[in-house]
């Protein structure tokens, strides 16, 4: 504590020599003067004390016939006064620690953990939606609709937690182990749900739970037409409808149609060849503007440019609005080379194993195909036509005419 205060009052190294330092000190201590770390040198005497008592020294040196040298000076009032000569960089550092403070008020960074079927691209896209990005007040940030808005809008999240740490928001989430996907629009309350085609083809297979059938196996239908229809009609003795009983139609109906793909390839191409040559610039950036340290023009015809940024941080979880990185520019040249047969055979494969891929991921199965390649000189190209099969339905409110009865009490069905 002692040393606190004699750092707050400040104090100074003093070195004294003469005829009577002894006598001088003796003095001090009859005149209240406090003097500490005493040492002897032989020739001279070094101590510290305090500045109210250096500068009561005067008349006691005079008497004594001693003589004093200050050799260093401590504490806040020799700090506050170099301060003050340094006027821009007090001012730098009043500056930097408001704009601390302005920026902690926002929030520069924001991480999403636990996602595995929603991308985050998908959810930083739905955050920004919501009012929810970098650069906005902590104030007008709420959690708690967040939350359970997250859980609302996606089926996939059963759980989600927010929380903010220094300048980063971190949303952690869980997601059903099987996804949900919508299948048609949902039922509307007191309505039935038609089920519809969604695409031109044939009917090879329907089986009805629930609703009624308008079409059997072999028909053609055009998409929009209804399949089974959610509109239950409950007929008179003398057989006109009554009224509908609504549901919502359940079956399994599989089309078939046809579908033309065609695959083009060039045989030549072109090839980037590197040739070593390079340019490295330091950049720096804020928000989303960017600038990169390079006064000359790229001298290379083609480049390509990759950048690696990073985030300025204080702490943890403090981020600031700044980015500093590197910016590489790359050149090369460009070769025209030729696929040969083998190649081209192997271009074709990939291409037609991923939509097959595709297909079977939505559940399309290819009842027949036939597959054609043409090629010359120049390119070579690929015409299957398929005859595919899935469940191309969808769902919508039934729709049913007027009856009688609906007329004479005014109420409607649609």
């Amino acid at each position: 504590m002692l040393h606190w205060i004699q750092y707050i009052r400040g104090y100074v190294t003093i070195k004294v020599w003469g005829y009577s330092v002894e006598r001088l000190l003796n003095l001090c201590g009859n005149h209240d003067i406090l003097v500490w770390g005493i040492e002897d040198h032989g020739d001279y005497h070094t101590m510290h004390i305090s500045i109210e008592g250096f500068f009561s020294l005067k008349p006691l040196l005079k008497k004594t016939g001693t003589r004093v040298a200050v050799l260093h000076r401590y504490g806040l009032p020799f700090f506050m006064s170099r301060m003050l000569a340094r006027k821009i960089f007090v001012g730098g550092l009043v500056c930097c620690i408001l704009f601390w403070c302005l920026a902690s008020r926002f929030i520069w960074d924001i991480r999403i953990e636990g996602n595995s079927y929603l991308t985050e691209d998908v959810l930083l896209d739905y955050l920004e939606g919501r009012g929810v990005h970098t650069a906005m007040k902590k104030s007008e940030l709420q959690i708690e609709p967040l939350e359970q808005a997250l859980r609302e809008d996606y089926d996939l999240i059963t759980w989600t937690s927010a929380q903010l740490k220094g300048t980063t928001l971190l949303i952690r989430i869980k997601e059903n182990d099987m996804p949900v996907y919508e299948t048609g629009e949902q039922k509307e309350s007191g309505r039935g749900m038609d089920i519809t085609a969604s695409l031109d083809g044939v009917v090879t297979y329907i089986i009805t739970r629930k609703g009624v059938p308008l079409v059997a196996q072999g028909q053609s239908v055009q998409a929009g037409d209804v399949l089974v229809s959610g509109a239950i009609p409950v007929y008179n003795e003398d057989n006109t409808v009554r009224k509908y009983q609504f549901v919502e139609a359940d079956a399994d109906i599989i089309l078939r149609y046809e579908k033309n793909i065609t695959l083009e390839e060039a045989v030549a191409y072109e090839e980037k060849l590197y040739t070593g040559e390079s340019i490295g610039m330091p950049v720096l950036g804020m928000g989303e503007k960017t600038l990169s340290f390079r006064f000359l023009g790229i001298p290379y015809d083609y480049y390509d440019i990759s950048e690696e940024k990073k985030q300025l941080r204080l702490l943890d979880h403090l981020y600031l609005p700044f980015y500093y990185g590197k910016r590489t520019v790359q050149e090369y040249e460009i070769a025209i080379k030729k696929h040969t047969d083998e190649e081209m055979r192997e271009l074709f494969q990939e291409r037609w194993h991923k939509i097959i891929v595709t297909l079977d991921e939505k559940g399309v199965q290819i009842a027949k195909k036939n597959v054609t390649i043409k090629k010359n000189d120049e390119k070579w190209v690929l015409n299957a036509r398929l005859q595919l099969e899935e469940a191309a339905v969808k769902r919508r409110p039934s729709r049913t005419v007027q009856t009688p009865q609906e007329d004479e009490s005014g109420q409607t069905e649609e």
